[in-house]
């Protein structure tokens, strides 16, 4: 299962919040069953979101534990909340057609 999401941020990329939230965001990779983590970059000039966060997790079972992890929902509490401007979360599997 891959979980992305997709956001733009309400402050400038080299300003002191956007260090702090990107310091924080990193941290999530150490949480538990978390696979492949990426900060990433937006590079379409027509999309509005600037960045993303993309990870993988095993199954349902292992995301529902990061996404309830104390770890995690302290990120969203402190930064997520009053950070980010606007966002899409996107969770998807792979699948044979």
């Amino acid at each position: 299962m891959i979980h992305s999401v997709i956001f733009k941020l309400k402050h400038s990329s080299d300003s002191v919040e956007a260090k702090d939230f990107w310091d924080a965001a990193k941290k999530l990779a150490n949480i538990s069953g978390v696979q492949n983590f990426e900060c990433l970059k937006q590079t379409n000039p027509t999309n509005k979101f600037e960045y993303g966060l993309s990870m993988v997790f095993e199954n349902q079972t292992v995301y529902d534990n990061y996404s309830n992890h104390p770890q995690h929902v302290q990120f969203i509490e402190q930064f997520w909340m009053k950070d980010v401007e606007d966002f899409l979360e996107i969770d998807y599997e792979g699948f044979v057609m």
